[in-house]
């Protein structure tokens, strides 16, 4: 196994309905990530969640929600995560950005290391 290395998880926590140059803003934030380099992002579609304005979302079948959280993290080094942070103070007019140090045990390309 590959050594433990430090890196930072940046996490973007915007609305599904938020978008940026007509896109959801979800996609042009993953988008913009894969344009610098960085090492890799996951978007998930939370099922509940209320953030500032303390209104409830949830995906519960009485109140279909269509303007669920969703989750961006980013994991890369902190000085690489740096270079989207002007994107998001651009782009990100609602929600949460959080960064946060973590190690990371393993990262391994799938397509590549098969028999790894």
């Amino acid at each position: 196994m590959k050594a433990i290395e430090c890196a930072h998880r940046l996490e973007v926590i915007v609305s599904e309905n938020d978008r940026y140059e007509g896109r959801p803003l979800y996609e042009a934030i993953v988008s913009k990530a894969r344009e610098l380099g960085l090492a890799g992002a996951t978007v998930t579609r939370a099922t509940m969640g209320f953030g500032a304005s303390g209104r409830l979302h949830t995906a519960k079948v009485l109140s279909l929600s269509l303007d669920l959280p969703m989750v961006v993290d980013v994991v890369d080094r902190e000085e690489n995560l740096a270079r989207l942070l002007p994107f998001l103070d651009q782009a990100v007019h609602g929600g949460l950005v959080t960064l946060q140090e973590l190690k990371v045990v393993r990262h391994r390309d799938t397509d590549t290391q098969k028999d790894a």
